[in-house]
């Protein structure tokens, strides 16, 4: 499976990223939706990932950490907007406790391009330049590939049905 194809023009406050994976989107918004399979995929191998809140919900919070091997902890925070759906996506707001203030506005939505292939597209807005250039430099790409990769080994297991 190809890794993350990540955008970011010159000038723009936006981050797009497209990632294939052999799954419907039914399946992949189980993926984003259900805390116990999120957990098991989201963020780098190294970090054990613990959800504070999970609501899934117009107006609900989530709120979970990244711990790596010597306790290091990486929180981060943020709140759902409208109904997550198939058809639709879901849009959040996203916020690292380690830069507080510095909100982006992500939306990720669901390309059926086959029976059983998907494209997931994933559009984030910061506030400056600053903070967008901080997100790719932060080794966003790595973390990012290698949660997919464990979400493409979910996939392949049969856990998401």
């Amino acid at each position: 499976m190809a890794g993350v194809v990540i955008k970011a023009e010159s000038g723009s406050l936006a981050v797009d990223m497209t990632r294939e994976f052999n799954a419907t989107p039914a399946q992949l918004l189980r993926a984003w939706t259900d805390p116990d399979l999120l957990v098991q995929w989201l963020g780098p191998r190294r970090m054990v990932m613990k959800i504070q809140e999970y609501d899934v919900r117009h107006g609900g919070k989530w709120q979970y950490t990244h711990a790596d091997e010597q306790g290091n902890e990486y929180g981060f925070q943020g709140v759902f907007h409208g109904e997550p759906s198939v058809e639709e996506g879901f849009t959040q707001t996203f916020e690292f406790d380690g830069a507080p203030g510095h909100v982006c506005l992500e939306s990720l939505t669901f390309e059926e391009i086959a029976p059983g292939r998907t494209i997931i597209h994933t559009h984030s807005v910061y506030q400056s330049l600053a903070d967008r250039d901080a997100m790719l430099e932060s080794g966003m790409e790595y973390g990012v590939n290698e949660g997919y990769e464990r979400l493409d080994e979910l996939l392949v297991a049969d856990k998401i049905g």
